[in-house]
């Protein structure tokens, strides 16, 4: 029985009001990763900075499956995706080229035989570095057919793995669709000795029927999505080939078992990233990391490395003497307590916004809102916000005042004493151009606390923005 490869494509879909954060990036890979799907593809990389990290820390979150990134037609491309790639556990390269007249033409701005010339130098440049490749042939039904299988065979000679066609279009039947497939085999030969792969638009909502019925005809991995826009579905493929795959020899890596579980919040993530606003979201889970007084300055920065942060030689120095104070007090130190240690030690900085006055307005009757009075410089700033709580709503008053959204990657609040008036200890971290910052605030008022943890880091960040 061939096990068929399910390739999510949920995180390079584009949609309006659709927008995943980098941690419900790095959620979403993880949940993808336990349920068994075969690859997990990402984007490429378009700032080199911010996308390398993201690269960086979905592979290193990533245990199972194969981590697919594209590459330019360009001689830079390869090296640059695989620096950022290369300590996935299972890496991938792809390549994609359109093989249609109207997209070489229009997209690529490129006549056929130097198109079919760049796919085939990209490959060689890819294969070099890394041993698993796939082509991917863009609006392969509506190409020439000799030219479309004169591509895929230069692609295998030049050390592709994977060959996949998409009907871009999305407007053939599944007969017609498997035909296509099974014609291809016959025109090309050497696709017997590779991964063949398919991807299919769902413009007649026949995605996953087309898709089955190319399984039928050989292909071993199909493209979808978990929150599928205009694609195939996963959760539908799975069952699909889980009830009738043996019918025609096939079953998926799926764990069946956790299909619904998973797709629910699977849905819920992307759910909320079409109906964003609020500034407050979920908690960060705890990663699971812990420190122990043994760990030298590397393991505690390599950690450190892990949750976001870019740390400088002095902040790591700052950063980790502090470590070694508490660690000698505690068994463990958490990847949380390490957040702290880096808000209160690591680029300290002279505040640009300070706090003058607030005024919250919450209860179970009503929105709360939030009054905010900043001093920027001397200057009185002034913002007035509803939100989904009361801290909540005091980040986006201060949104409003500065006139910046920063993407919030975790609210921790925990109480540092004990009894009704104990004081409460807030870490607020914010993620901009792909780095994260961190900032710690202390109050018997836990709205307060949040206020200063968010102004702490909202000022690391203002002030490396002015020294740049």
């Amino acid at each position: 029985m061939n096990t068929i490869k399910l390739s999510d494509v949920t995180m390079k879909q584009v949609a309006d009001g659709f927008s995943l954060s980098f941690k419900e990036k790095i959620e979403l890979a993880k949940l993808l990763d336990k349920l068994g799907v075969s690859v997990i593809e990402l984007e490429g990389i378009q700032n080199p900075r911010i996308d390398s990290l993201r690269i960086k820390s979905i592979a290193a979150a990533v245990a199972d499956s194969i981590i697919a990134v594209p590459v330019a037609l360009t001689q830079e491309s390869p090296a640059q995706v695989w620096a950022a790639l290369q300590e996935a556990k299972h890496p991938r390269l792809q390549v994609c080229g359109a093989v249609s007249a109207v997209q070489m033409e229009y997209l690529f701005h490129k006549k056929p035989d130097a198109m079919k010339a760049s796919i085939a130098e990209t490959i060689a440049a890819c294969k070099a570095l890394c041993a698993d490749v796939e082509f991917l042939a863009d609006d392969a039904t509506r190409a020439d057919p000799s030219f479309l299988a004169a591509t895929l065979k230069a692609a295998i000679d030049a050390g592709a793995t994977t060959i996949t066609v998409c009907d871009t279009a999305g407007s053939m039947l599944p007969a017609e669709f498997a035909l296509f497939v099974k014609e291809l085999y016959n025109a090309v030969p050497e696709l017997q000795n590779v991964n063949v792969g398919v991807s299919c638009c769902n413009t007649l909502s026949m995605a996953d029927a087309c898709a089955i019925a190319s399984v039928a005809e050989g292909v071993t991995e199909l493209k979808a999505a978990a929150f599928p826009f205009d694609t195939a579905s996963i959760a539908t493929l799975a069952k699909l080939l889980s009830a009738r795959g043996d019918s025609f020899g096939a079953a998926t890596s799926i764990q069946i078992t956790q299909l619904s579980r998973s797709m629910d919040r699977v849905c819920q993530i992307c759910q909320a990233s079409k109906a964003k606003g609020a500034a407050l979201a979920a908690a960060q889970e705890d990663t699971g990391i812990y420190l122990t007084a043994h760990d030298d300055a590397a393991a505690v920065m390599k950690v450190a490395e892990q949750l976001g942060y870019d740390l400088s030689e002095d902040d790591c120095m700052k950063v980790y003497d502090a470590f070694q104070r508490i660690a000698a007090k505690k068994e463990q130190v958490s990847s949380k307590e390490l957040d702290a240690i880096i808000a209160s030690a690591a680029l300290q900085v002279p505040p640009t916004y300070k706090l003058d006055t607030f005024v919250i307005t919450s209860g179970n009757t009503i929105s709360s809102t939030a009054h905010i009075k900043l001093m920027k410089h001397d200057q009185p700033m002034e913002g007035v916000s509803i939100g989904d709580g009361p801290i909540d709503a005091a980040f986006v008053a201060i949104e409003s005042i500065t006139g910046c959204h920063y993407e919030l990657d975790d609210f921790q609040l925990q109480s540092v004493t004990e009894g009704r008036g104990a004081m409460g200890q807030t870490v607020v971290k914010l993620r901009s151009g792909g780095k994260v910052y961190s900032g710690k605030g202390i109050s018997t008022d836990i709205v307060a606390a949040g206020i200063h943890a968010y102004l702490s880091a909202l000022n690391k960040i203002v002030y490396e923005e002015e020294e740049a």
